[in-house]
């Protein structure tokens, strides 16, 4: 080929890529191509959610969520009774759900009589929970006051490792790692974090190793576990304490497979894995078998939509050893980003990944934790984006609907422009993205979000005495006109 030719098929090459860009930027929103560089540094989003908001852009039914809020208005909520327990009605401005989190509540409660027993909570987030951000406050919380040891599951590789306070690791760069964000048939199925990590050992070796962080309550790694999947050949590994070094098997004949390193607690540990490239690894748990035990999932650019890919199967499995009381979905940071106001789309898309969990995690209480406030520049002034409300009302729409308790941390943070404000004070409790918690910031939410959750637990006990000592519990009223009537099936008590 000679250069004259060679240039012109360059150029029409980068003609044609030119006009595809075109016609694609035409049928998404604005701001995908937003200006600002705070936006879209270093932001990774998940193909559904791209594919969610091409389909939204070409959707006439701008006015579903409107429309919805007033269907809604200042209708009463009225429960049915669960296990003789009915909390008193709210309306949808003051939605909160704790009539869903009776199951969880009553875990809590059997704690509470006897200290051997175990609550398990997984946290499903995007980057506001980065490095354990959040989660380890509301891990806190629940420890100092119902015991329990250790910072839960934590997955082999970790964006955020660096930074984690709570547990430290390092891993060799040989690991082949799938994310539900961007991959939808990954080589083995996705573990209850999302990932599946594949050891790349057959020229360099593949290692991972821990060491337990400062936090109360997460000084030691109690009971290290190894989880791993299905495979048709089996693989060791050489676990690594101090001075000694243990050789295990993996046998990787169930769907989930679990191997403990030791028992009891030590300080740190190095996985070397042999001869495992097929074998799909899952990540470790840390607890000490009794009281509160948290899981922070947290992946950055997640809009809780990739959940719904999860293999129910598999999750049933996980669950088999973890045994999940309640599943906190908090997102909404990686949504607000694309100019529009109408939410249907993500209503139901995230409605699907309730539904999913549920099928999931059979019988597991579930919260939904709205969008944070953040603030956006309109004519030189930082206010709230105007996208923030109408997110928050649809995620307490899909929490309503899918029968999920719901947090508002809009309202709980202080409404509109309280980013701006949270910012600007001295000491900041957010970065200057006026998006996200700085530690300071990400404590108070934690406090904020474990606070809303106890008021729920010690109205619940409240009821559960009135309901045990013979006082009848109120009857199941019939709707009025101005009523919503809301089903809640049965719990184990």
């Amino acid at each position: 080929m000679n250069t004259k030719s060679y240039f012109f098929q360059s150029f029409a090459i980068v003609a044609l890529a030119l006009v595809a860009f075109i016609g694609f930027k035409q049928i998404l929103p604005d701001k995908i191509f937003s200006d600002s560089k705070i936006d879209s540094k270093n932001v990774l989003i998940d193909s559904l959610l791209l594919e969610s908001v091409a389909k939204d852009s070409l959707s006439s039914d701008s006015d579903s969520i409107e429309e919805a809020e007033r269907r809604m208005g200042k209708e009463k909520i009225v429960y049915d009774a669960s296990e003789g327990i009915e909390f008193p009605s709210e309306t949808f401005d003051d939605y909160k759900g704790f009539q869903y989190l009776i199951s969880f509540y009553e875990k809590l409660y059997q704690l509470e009589k006897n200290p051997q027993n175990k609550v398990r909570i997984a946290y499903y987030g995007d980057s506001m929970t980065d490095g354990d951000l959040i989660v380890q406050d509301v891990r806190a919380n629940y420890q100092e006051r119902f015991g329990g040891h250790g910072v839960g599951f934590v997955p082999i590789t970790s964006e955020s490792a660096a930074s984690r306070g709570s547990v430290k690791s390092v891993y060799s760069k040989n690991w082949k790692t799938q994310s539900y964000l961007n991959v939808k048939r990954p080589a083995s199925p996705f573990g209850v974090n999302g990932h599946v990590f594949f050891a790349n050992d057959k020229v360099n070796p593949t290692w991972v190793q821990y060491e337990a962080g400062l936090n109360k309550n997460s000084t030691t790694l109690d009971n290290p576990t190894l989880f791993y999947g299905r495979s048709s050949k089996k693989g060791n590994v050489n676990f690594i304490i101090g001075k000694d070094t243990i050789r295990k098997s993996l046998n990787p004949s169930n769907l989930v497979n679990s191997l403990k390193v030791t028992s009891g607690s030590i300080k740190a540990f190095k996985a070397d894995f042999f001869h495992a490239d097929s074998i799909p690894i899952y990540g470790f748990n840390f607890d000490n078998g009794n009281g509160v035990h948290v899981d922070n999932f947290s992946q950055r650019g997640n809009s809780g939509l990739p959940i719904s890919m999860f293999n129910a199967n598999v999750m049933q499995a996980f669950n088999t050893h973890l045994n999940y009381d309640l599943i906190i979905l908090h997102y909404g940071t990686n949504v607000l980003n694309y100019g529009t106001k109408n939410y249907s789309w993500y209503e139901k898309g995230m409605t699907k990944t309730v539904n999913k969990i549920k099928e999931s995690f059979p019988g597991v209480s579930i919260l939904i934790v709205s969008t944070a406030d953040k603030s956006t520049k309109y004519d030189l002034e930082m206010k709230t984006d105007s996208a923030v409300v109408p997110l928050m009302k649809a995620q307490k729409h899909y929490a309503l609907e899918t029968e999920s308790g719901f947090v508002n941390l809009y309202t709980l943070m202080g409404g509109d422009g309280s980013m701006v404000k949270w910012v600007d004070e001295s000491p900041a409790r957010a970065n200057k993205d006026y998006t996200h918690f700085n530690q300071r910031g990400a404590k108070a939410i934690g406090n904020l979000l474990y606070s809303q959750l106890n008021k729920g637990y010690e109205q619940y006990k409240v009821l559960r005495e009135k309901r045990d000592t013979g006082v009848k519990p109120q009857t199941v009223r019939k709707p009025k006109a101005d009523s919503v009537s809301v089903k809640n099936d049965s719990v184990n008590g």
